[in-house]
């Protein structure tokens, strides 16, 4: 039974909601680097959509902002590198940071989630330290690729959907 209880006091941890302190807590050599974080970062439901919100509207003007500078690839790759990843860190927010973890690193996607991490490091290099236009503009094609890769692994079957659709269109026969 205490197991059912503390299992459900870390569950009201996780989404941010009040719980006794230290019902909740589990004993000291079960606590891990998550549970110290969990613990002294609860928000609660308001306070998570308003970070939802802001991280993402900055997420998104960042990447809209880009576009302003597109012929520029090295201030174009900075910003819209740096929009992804605020966009990307705004679902912590909404289901904590263990859980936006722990589904990026989810069997299903933790190929789609090295490819886009690696891509948005490939593209911060080739923008900051080898100042390379063209490599730069490779890079965000291949982030932007990574990018709706990743997305499309969180909707069921729409991944395998989108492979049949682009395997059909470049199988022709002369």
């Amino acid at each position: 039974m205490d197991r059912m209880r503390d299992a459900l006091e870390r569950a009201k941890m996780l989404v941010g909601m009040e719980v006794d302190e230290e019902a909740a807590l589990p004993p000291a050599e079960e606590q891990s680097f998550y549970d110290d974080i969990n613990r002294h970062c609860t928000l609660n439901a308001t306070q998570r959509l308003y970070g939802f919100a802001i991280c993402l509207a900055a997420g998104l003007t960042c990447t809209f902002l880009s576009m302003i500078v597109f012929f520029h690839p090295v201030k174009f790759g900075v910003t819209f590198t740096l929009g992804n990843m605020m966009a990307l860190g705004s679902t912590a927010f909404l289901i904590g940071p263990k859980r936006q973890f722990d589904m990026m690193l989810d069997s299903v996607r933790i190929y789609a989630t090295a490819i886009y991490i690696a891509s948005i490091i490939v593209s911060l290099f080739c923008a900051l330290l080898l100042h390379s236009k063209v490599l730069t503009l490779l890079a965000i094609i291949l982030e932007f690729g990574a990018l709706v890769w990743y997305s499309l692994s969180y909707i069921p079957f729409a991944r395998s959907v989108v492979s049949k659709v682009m395997a059909s269109c470049f199988d022709t026969e002369f």
